[in-house]
């Protein structure tokens, strides 16, 4: 997702606020908003991944292994 999408979408709002879309607007629209959420849930879940958190007793936990353990041992294979 690039500026020009972002700018597309915007454009695509504020057309069908003040005039409305054509139905091919209306599709196009409904893409744009849909490739920018997976990139936007993308983009969340590779910086929720990375989050370390530091102990008051100096122990560092990696937030995504804790995760990954935890969904392990409830639903394990």
């Amino acid at each position: 997702m690039d500026q020009k999408d972002i700018d597309r979408i915007n454009e695509l709002y504020h057309k069908a606020k003040k005039e409305g879309l054509t139905p091919e607007e209306t599709r196009e629209q409904a893409e744009l908003r849909g490739a920018y959420i997976r990139a936007f849930r993308e983009n969340l879940r590779g910086q929720l991944e990375t989050i370390k958190i530091q102990n008051p007793d100096g122990s560092i936990i990696d937030v995504k292994a804790e995760h990954d353990k935890k969904y392990k041992n409830r639903y394990p294979s």
